[in-house]
């Protein structure tokens, strides 16, 4: 496959797939799941950005693996799942996401997922609270949070609004090794020196699969933007929300604001100091014991 090498899956695990209405979404889980009696599973749904895809979490959820039945998407448009050449809309991804754990878990699962898809999944979890044990977040946002908007003032996103110089900004600025590297330094790690080789060349596969520009585009564009604190009051579905000090689009005061619309359900509102967007590549072992420990938490 053209991404084998890139994209790494960790030792011991494999690729599957299910056809969902928008397409063939790949997901990795344990070899050792596909014949044995399975454990409890739960799922890590990565974030958005210029060639994300599953490979966030694979430095955090190999930690799983003994105890649980781990399954890891590529989203619709991200990663070796199909790519339809549309413009993505919240809904598509709010589907995406209940439409897999319908075909892939058999009873309600923790589901761990990050930023913008953090803030679909609980989206998810209201429509669908039977398909959830627990959500553990790192930074949910709708990035339109009490009306802030994150296209406000934002040239580059009315920049790629303009249809045919939307695609060569992809192609030139967003889905190179360069671009990848400026948008991982300056918008996503706090702290440049942990970007590692692989982690760039994982993304650059990524983003340069046919059609990446689609779901891409759709994200920069800001037509993935929703105010997620309309939405958080409805969630009954036990959470806990980890917020990086340093995350760029939305600050911890935001979170803190978020978390405090719904007490009855976001159980945990933990901020780590000296992280960024991602939490789970700049500190995975930090990550894994705070899964880890929000897991024993919200599952009493």
């Amino acid at each position: 496959m053209a991404l084998e090498t890139a994209m790494l899956m960790p030792p011991g695990f494999c690729q599957q797939s299910v056809m969902t209405s928008l397409g063939r979404l790949v997901y990795y889980l344990p070899e050792s799941m596909l014949a044995a009696e399975s454990p409890a599973s739960v799922v890590f749904l990565h974030g958005f950005g210029g060639g994300s895809s599953a490979y966030e979490w694979s430095k955090v959820y190999p930690a799983f693996a003994l105890s649980h039945r781990v399954l890891a998407p590529d989203l619709i448009g991200w990663g070796r799942s199909d790519h339809p050449a549309r413009n993505y809309q919240v809904e598509d991804y709010v589907t995406n996401i209940i439409e897999f754990l319908e075909r892939t878990c058999t009873a309600p699962v923790p589901v761990v997922a990050s930023s913008l898809t953090a803030a679909f999944t609980i989206k998810a979890a209201i429509a669908r609270p039977d398909l959830f044990q627990c959500l553990i977040l790192t930074i949910p946002s709708g990035l339109a949070d009490f009306g802030r908007d994150y296209r406000q003032n934002n040239f580059f996103a009315s920049l790629v609004s303009v249809p045919f110089l939307d695609r060569l900004i992809y192609s030139v600025g967003i889905a190179t090794r360069e671009g990848i590297r400026n948008f991982l330094e300056q918008r996503q790690f706090a702290r440049p020196e942990r970007i590692f080789p692989e982690l760039v060349e994982a993304y650059l596969e990524s983003a340069q699969q046919p059609n990446a520009e689609y779901a891409a585009l759709s994200f920069v564009r800001g037509d993935l933007c929703f105010d997620l604190a309309l939405e958080l009051p409805k969630l009954t579905v036990p959470t806990a929300i980890i917020w990086g000090a340093k995350a760029q689009f939305t600050t911890p005061e935001t979170g803190q604001r978020l978390a405090d619309l719904n007490p009855q359900a976001v159980r945990v509102f933990q901020v780590l100091e000296d992280v960024g967007l991602t939490p789970q590549l700049e500190e995975p072992a930090i990550a894994i014991a705070l899964i880890q420990r929000y897991l024993s938490l919200l599952l009493v």
